[in-house]
């Protein structure tokens, strides 16, 4: 392994712990066997004495184990893995197979990047959108929080220009004023009189500036709430289950859902899917939900949620999201790298809604997306069976 002894042996202790959890081991016994053994011989000994069988693509996590080992805790000298590593994850969920179920590979990796990964800059952060999801993907799978720091997105505040440049003569002001009063001591009254006037004057001209200032800042109010206004930690959105289903007694294109969300009691909604499913089609069936839109009667029924659906171009083929296994109703849809506290309620009148649906799309593989950051459950991504389509 490419590291010196300290932080291979601080890596090895991270892979130990990482993979006792993924196989409810206690780390401890295995603790005397970190610096005597390299990863794969580690694996080894912590599979046997999970009881399991090597797995079937035995050779594909050798081959990561491989990749884990030669991995070099520099910063500066990890890029090309990574790269390599956001290539190879562009086209699914986890490092082995097509599903979404997370294996000792993936536990292995994680715990080895995850250094070089915190100690990245956030441009360089987004140029591995892959890797940054996966890690997301596999720290809430694994419940590896209390082994490894979140790794976030860090924007940096915006701070326009025009504030500063407004700031600088009120400094100048008052920096002179201190000058002419410390070269006056020796002066004639008159001659004191007169610059205590100059000074006055130069003070009030700076309380000007500094009372005008303020109304510069605006720009950055503004750019700063619509960026959130943008954002999709506005919305609240929820894995549900349709409990029941039925036509809309006055309307032939809407259905009506009865839709757990892990509450008291159910959410009746009304979707417009009556030309794509039949409500037998959607009973018993899990759905991404909105579920802090402002409640109101379509067509005389109370609707209380939004249901996600992916639609092709010309929308003769729309259909609910699609939900991986395990996926549990009430659960919150994530986003790597985005973290924020939904609205109570959106507010129709700012049109929140209409703003961030145009960032929603499935990608090339069918994966439920904002701006490319998957949508994100325990169990997975958020999918559908239509590719480059639109979400709303």
């Amino acid at each position: 392994m490419a590291t010196n002894g300290t932080s291979d042996l601080k890596r090895k202790q991270g892979i130990v712990s990482s993979l006792c959890k993924h196989f409810s081991l206690d780390p401890k016994a295995f603790s005397g066997q970190v610096p005597g053994n390299d990863i794969k011989a580690l694996y080894i000994n912590i599979l046997k004495s999970s009881g399991k069988e090597s797995p079937q693509n035995n050779d594909e996590v050798m081959k990561w184990i491989a990749f884990a080992d030669s991995f070099p805790s520099d910063s500066k000298a990890c890029h090309g893995g990574l790269n390599e590593l956001n290539t190879d994850l562009a086209k699914k969920s986890v490092l082995l197979g097509n599903g979404f179920t997370p294996s000792e590979a993936d536990v292995i990796v994680f715990s080895v990047i995850h250094s070089s990964m915190i100690a990245l800059s956030t441009p360089e952060k987004e140029k591995l959108p892959h890797v940054m999801r996966w890690m997301d993907y596999i720290q809430n799978s694994e419940d590896l929080g209390a082994l490894f720091e979140k790794i976030l997105l860090e924007k940096p505040v915006f701070e326009p220009q025009i504030a500063k440049a407004a700031a600088k003569p009120e400094v100048t002001s008052i920096a002179k004023g201190t000058v002419q009063n410390t070269k006056i001591t020796d002066k004639p009254d008159t001659e004191k009189n007169a610059k205590k006037s100059d000074s006055a004057d130069a003070k009030k001209k700076a309380k000007g500036d500094k009372e005008a200032v303020p109304e510069k800042k605006a720009p950055e109010k503004e750019a700063s709430d619509k960026d959130k206004e943008l954002s999709v930690s506005l919305l609240n959105i929820q894995v549900g289950l349709i409990r029941k289903a039925w036509k809309h007694p006055s309307a032939d294109s809407l259905l009506v859902e009865e839709i757990d969300v892990g509450e008291a009691k159910v959410r009746q909604v009304v979707s417009g899917l009556a030309k794509y499913c039949s409500p037998e089609d959607l009973t018993n069936r899990r759905v991404v939900l909105i579920t802090n839109v402002k409640p109101g009667k379509l067509r005389d029924v109370m609707s209380e949620g939004l249901v996600l659906c992916a639609s092709n171009e010309d929308h003769t083929k729309v259909e609910p999201l699609l939900l991986p296994e395990g996926a549990k109703p009430g659960e919150c849809i994530s986003f790597s790298g985005i973290d924020g506290k939904p609205e109570d309620v959106l507010n129709p009148k700012k049109k929140q809604l209409e703003k961030i649906t145009p960032n929603l799309f499935t990608d090339e593989k069918g994966v439920a997306t904002f701006k490319g950051i998957p949508f994100m459950t325990s169990a997975g991504p958020c999918t559908s069976s239509i590719p480059k389509a639109s979400i709303k």
